[in-house]
């Protein structure tokens, strides 16, 4: 083989040597880069689930707070009504105990 032959081979393999190593640099980046953007997909889309966490807890809350002050009012007409029918009950009540009374 000449001289020129080996000088060709020689810088082909080289040349193919340098596209190889700068085809996995850009591998390597186009790695990096797909991860780092995944990374940023990943947190945006945990903020983005934690405000709608934030809302939906605050809406529950919200109703949880109206349904107790709905049961709390509920609660305290039951209480009235019960209060009510015990007053009249008491008033019948004393007049059986004074008619024992008087009539023993």
């Amino acid at each position: 083989m000449s001289l020129d032959a080996i000088k060709q081979v020689t810088e082909t393999e080289r040349e193919a040597q340098e596209k190889k190593e700068a085809a996995a640099a850009q591998a390597r980046q186009v790695v990096s880069d797909a991860q780092r953007s995944g990374k940023e997909l990943l947190q945006a889309a945990q903020a983005e689930a934690e405000a709608q966490a934030k809302v939906l807890m605050a809406q529950a809350e919200e109703r949880a707070a109206a349904r107790r002050r709905e049961l709390l009012e509920e609660n305290e007409r039951e209480c009235d009504a019960l209060r009510q029918k015990a007053r009249t009950r008491l008033d019948e009540a004393a007049q059986r105990i004074v008619r024992r009374v008087v009539s023993d």
